[in-house]
Formats: C-alpha cells, sequence, structure tokens
C-alpha cells in the first residue's frame, strides 16, 4: 500500500467551516449569473501569453538579431513560459479554464511548451501538493532536494545554513532539470510508490511519449535553428539556458511565497497515518496570500498569488479568486480560522528567505508543526 493511501485527514473538532464556504461561493457565482470558468479576457490572455512564447523565437529564427536584443528575446521567452504555465496549464489540468474537458485536456499539454509532461504534473501537483500540502515527504514541492531543505522535518545539513543565498540559483534550473531529469525520475518514482496506477502497457505508451516530446522539444530549439537557420549553436544554446532560468526563477519563488514563509504549519500524521485536522483548515494553516491588491502581478501569475483561494477552489478559474477571497476571509474569520496574507511580493519574499534561514540552522526545532 502506497503512503498515499495511508495517510487521512480526520478532524477531531468537526467545523461547518468548508459546507458554509462552499455554499456562500456557490451562491456568488448564481446572484452574479457567473460561469466559474473562463472568460473572454482569458482568452484574450491565454492568446498574448503564447504569442509572447512563439514569436519572439520567430523573431529569432528570421532576423538573427544581436546578441541584446537576443537576450531580450529569450527572456521575454522565459516570462512566457511562466505566465502560460501559471495562467493556463494551471487551470486546465485542474479543469478550471473550460466546462469542456477537451479544452481543459489540449490546453493542459501547454505544459509541453516548458519540456515537461502532463501526467507527472497532475500526480505531483494535483494529487501530492493539493492532497497533502506541506506534509513532508508527500508534498512533492518541499521534499528533500539534498541541497534544499524546505520543511522543518528533514536532516539539517551543514550546507543548508547557506542555502538563504544559493536556493534562487537551484529555483532558476528548476525547468531544465524538469526537460532533462525529473520526469523520468518522478515516472519511476510514481509507479513505486503506487500513485501512478497506469497499466505496464500505458506506463510504456506514456514513456515513450514523454521521450518524444523531449525530442522533439530539444529539436526544435537546438536542429532547427543551427541545421536550418545557420545560427551559432553557441548561441541558441545560451539563450536556450537563460530563457529556462527566467521561467524556474519565476515559477518556483512565486509557488514557495505560498507556502514556504514564516506563519505556515508543517504537519505529521500521527502512528496511525491520520493528521487530526479537517483537510480545509489543513490548507488554511499551510497557505498564505501576497499581494491581493495588485492587479498586474494577478494577470501575469494566474490568481496564484490567491493561493489560499485556489487550494479550497482548484476547479474554479483564477480570473475569479479576487472577488471570492472576501468571502472566503469573512467565513475564515467567523470560525476562528486565521487568514494569513502578505500585502506585498518583497515583504512575501523576505518571508521566505527568513524561512530559509530558519530551516538551515543546525539547532532549528524540528519538532514544529
Amino acid at each position: 500500500m502506497s503512503t498515499e493511501k495511508k495517510i487521512k485527514f480526520v478532524a477531531i473538532d468537526k467545523t461547518l467551516f468548508f459546507p458554509t464556504l462552499k455554499k456562500r461561493v456557490e451562491q456568488y457565482f448564481t446572484e452574479n449569473h457567473k460561469s466559474r470558468y473562463a472568460d473572454g479576457m482569458m482568452v484574450l490572455k491565454t492568446i498574448i501569453l503564447l504569442a509572447c512564447y512563439v514569436l519572439p523565437f520567430v523573431a529569432i529564427l528570421a532576423f538573427t538579431p544581436g546578441v541584446w536584443v537576443s537576450t531580450l528575446l529569450w527572456l521575454v521567452m522565459g516570462a512566457a513560459i511562466s505566465g502560460i504555465g501559471m495562467s493556463v496549464m494551471h487551470d486546465a489540468n485542474h479543469g478550471a479554464f473550460s466546462r469542456r474537458p477537451a479544452v481543459n485536456k489540449w490546453l493542459g499539454f501547454t505544459i509541453c511548451l516548458a519540456g515537461a509532461g502532463v501526467s507527472n504534473w497532475k500526480w505531483q501537483h494535483n494529487v501530492l501538493h493539493h492532497t497533502y500540502t506541506n506534509v513532508a515527504n508527500l508534498d512533492e514541492d518541499i521534499k528533500d532536494r539534498g541541497v534544499m531543505k524546505l520543511s522543518p522535518h528533514e536532516a539539517v545539513k551543514s550546507i543548508h545554513r547557506f542555502q538563504w543565498m544559493y536556493a534562487f540559483f537551484f529555483y532558476g534550473i528548476l525547468t531544465l532539470y524538469w526537460v532533462l531529469l525529473k520526469d523520468f525520475i518522478q515516472y519511476a518514482h510514481f509507479i513505486k510508490s503506487g500513485l501512478n496506477r497506469q497499466t505496464k502497457r500505458e506506463n510504456l505508451q506514456m514513456l515513450t511519449g514523454m521521450i518524444v516530446i523531449k525530442l522533439l522539444y530539444l529539436g526544435i530549439f537546438f536542429v532547427l535553428p543551427t541545421l536550418v537557420f545557420q545560427i551559432p549553436f553557441n548561441a541558441i544554446l545560451t539563450g536556450f539556458l537563460l530563457m529556462h532560468f527566467a521561467a524556474g526563477l519565476v515559477l518556483t519563488v512565486i509557488f514557495q511565497l505560498a507556502h514556504s514563509v514564516e506563519g505556515t504549519q508543517y504537519p505529521l500524521p500521527n502512528p496511525e497515518g491520520i493528521i487530526e485536522k479537517d483537510w480545509a483548515v489543513h490548507q488554511m494553516e499551510t497557505t498564505v496570500n501576497f499581494s491581493p491588491r495588485n492587479k498586474w502581478l494577478s494577470w501575469y501569475v494566474g490568481g496564484l498569488n490567491f493561493q489560499i483561494e485556489h487550494h479550497l477552489f482548484p476547479k474554479i478559474c483564477h480570473i475569479h479568486y479576487p472577488a471570492i477571497a472576501p468571502i472566503v476571509k469573512k467565513t475564515a474569520q467567523e470560525f476562528g480560522l486565521k487568514y494569513m496574507e502578505h500585502q506585498t511580493f518583497i515583504i512575501a519574499l523576505r518571508s521566505h528567505i527568513a524561512i530559509l534561514k530558519k530551516f538551515g540552522i543546525p539547532r532549528f526545532n524540528e519538532g514544529i508543526v
């Protein structure tokens, strides 16, 4: 039996928080005659982000611009990868972009624009992260990575004392690691753990599909420019690495600011495999919003600065989070729950750096919950 099957949320004190909140949120959509899915502006944003990814690459191939212009174009592509991942792919793979499953399926494949596979992402994110948020050894987002310690329950190494300084370099190589290794490592791990319950034939098809997608991805970025458009390999390699560093840095920082900050909890199950909390209460205690009034940031990060609303209602398109946030906050306060938020991006970033420092101190109490 896999670890994921053993862990359960069993509330000692029953609460009507989530049923009450769900009723109020459903009432908001009914009374305002709104769909919980994407609207016309969301479709426009999708087109803009995809264009910001495709058109700069076309310009690089067609015009072979100088180093400074090329650098800018590669950075725009990196920012676009992040934007697509946070705003389009993320909603689609949660089933929140459209009421039509086929639309969500195909837009979910935009993860391939980062050279990554969709199935592993769904298991890592939709199942492990959303179910077991900040639970050590289950939530892949805080898993021990050797040089990075993102949970108080992992062993402290001497190098962790400096992780607040070098963390952002490793954040920057995340998507590159995803392209080259992570999908294959997760593929094996999820089968071994029992999370991936597909048949051998289905897994063979999945593995073949991952390999084909990655070969096509690398072929488009390296073979096409160098052999067809005669662009020097070093120029393409430099731009490719720059694009991925920008994408990885943005993606990782945004996700870390929601959970790996001061004030969040890191509960462990008891010996019977039970976390003695209501699941919705657990989400409130492990998740923090940031920059709630920054409309430009909200637009770009796909509402992931409203992470509380996303974790409670992942099947609602992110464009609605600013509207339902006051409902969530008011209901949480009525039930005596803390609604955590940082008012600015900088405050949230400082809090993340502070927790990196704290987790890297050898004498830090590892019994924290």
